[in-house]
């Protein structure tokens, strides 16, 4: 596992990269020991009543499970993929899945996905600095030139969050996988995923 990366860093909130939200946030990057717990996170920020303390459930919309052990522990094992933590006091508070992929004309870009924040801890800015240290690590990890991700289109309020953060909707949409239980039970026949598209810039040298 990576050393932490303390987002209380004085220098680091000095330079706007990563906002501040409290003492005792750091980042790492998910071993297979940490797989049953952020499945667990994962699923309590999207499925169930638990879900509803927070603003990201996705309990109206789909039924069943978000991800599984399998699915977590093929992003921390493949190669060009990693699953960022955060934790507080040692605990996972929230996490997402980074993969490098080749976009147009030979640049690298960046996939941003199984984004979670534990429930009742939402709202408070540790979303925005999940992001930004994300943005920031495919930056320095990869070179990405993009971060990519995609949203359900019926997620109106998300979809305005990460616009916010600077993200474009490109209006390329894919079908949600029905018939796939691995993804959830949908509870409605009109779902699907808009690509959302962000620039990264480059570190001044």
């Amino acid at each position: 596992m990576n050393a932490p990366n303390a987002v209380n860093d004085p220098a680091s909130a000095a330079s706007g990269t990563i906002p501040p939200t409290g003492s005792g946030l750091s980042f790492r990057t998910a071993g297979e020991d940490d797989v049953p717990a952020l499945v667990a996170l994962v699923e309590s920020a999207y499925r169930g009543e638990a879900s509803r303390a927070g603003w990201t459930t996705e309990a109206d919309l789909l039924e069943g499970q978000r991800t599984d052990s399998e699915g977590v522990a093929d992003v921390v094992r493949a190669p060009g993929s990693l699953m960022l933590v955060a934790e507080r006091d040692g605990e996972p508070v929230a996490c997402c899945q980074l993969e490098r992929r080749e976009g147009g004309e030979g640049r690298t870009v960046a996939y941003f996905g199984m984004f979670a924040v534990r429930p009742v801890l939402q709202g408070g800015g540790l979303g925005r600095a999940v992001l930004a240290e994300a943005e920031r690590m495919v930056r320095e990890r990869w070179g990405a030139h993009e971060m990519h991700m995609t949203v359900i289109t019926a997620r109106a309020d998300l979809i305005a969050w990460y616009e916010r953060r600077g993200y474009a909707r490109t209006g390329r949409t894919s079908p949600f996988p029905y018939g796939d239980e691995r993804f959830g039970v949908p509870l409605r026949d009109d779902l699907e995923f808009e690509l959302l598209v962000k620039p990264l810039r480059r570190p001044l040298s």
